[in-house]
C-alpha cells in the first residue's frame, strides 16, 4: 500500500463534532451545523469528540436511520472532507437539507470519506491543525487520496 503524498504547509485543519453527528457526517449529513462561521475552507478531517452521545439524539428518527449498523468511536478522527462553503441560514425555501438548523452557520461538505479505522485524537471545538504525524496515520488509510 502507497502512502498519499502530502503537501507541506497551511492545507488541512481538525474539526471536532460529537457523536453522533460526526458519524452521520460520513452518512451524508450536509450541513454541520455551527454557532458561528467558519473562515476555513478546504480540507478537514472529521474527529468524533470524546463525549458519549445522548440517548434521546440517538432516538431522533433522521440520526436513527443514518447511523443504523454503524459504530460511534470516540476521541478519533473518523473521516476526511472538503469543507466547500459556510453561511448562515437563509430560511427552508434556500437551505433545504433536513439537517439544516434554523438561525446556525452551514459548514457545507464534500468529498467526505470515511476511514477504514478510527485514528485515536484530541480535538477542539474550533478549527485545530492537526499534527504532522496524526495525518500520517490518517493517510496512510487513503492512500488514493490527491489534495
Amino acid at each position: 500500500m502507497s502512502v498519499a503524498v502530502l503537501p507541506e504547509g497551511d492545507w488541512i485543519r481538525g474539526i471536532t463534532v460529537r457523536q453522533p453527528h460526526a458519524t452521520c457526517l460520513l452518512a451524508g449529513k450536509n450541513p454541520e451545523n455551527r454557532p458561528v462561521p467558519w473562515p476555513w475552507r478546504g480540507w478537514i478531517l472529521i474527529h468524533a469528540g470524546k463525549r458519549p452521545p445522548e440517548p434521546a439524539v440517538l432516538r431522533e428518527p433522521l440520526v436513527a436511520t443514518a447511523i443504523r449498523g454503524r459504530d460511534l468511536p470516540l476521541g478519533a478522527v473518523i473521516g476526511v472532507a472538503r469543507l466547500i462553503d459556510c453561511h448562515p441560514d437563509q430560511g427552508p425555501e434556500r437551505c433545504t437539507s433536513p439537517w439544516a438548523q434554523r438561525g446556525a452557520h452551514h459548514l457545507v461538505l464534500a468529498d467526505v470519506q470515511e476511514l477504514p479505522l478510527p485514528v485515536p485524537a484530541t480535538g477542539a471545538l474550533s478549527a485545530w491543525r492537526p499534527t504532522r504525524d496524526l495525518l500520517t496515520q490518517v493517510f496512510q488509510q487513503l492512500p488514493a487520496f490527491r489534495p
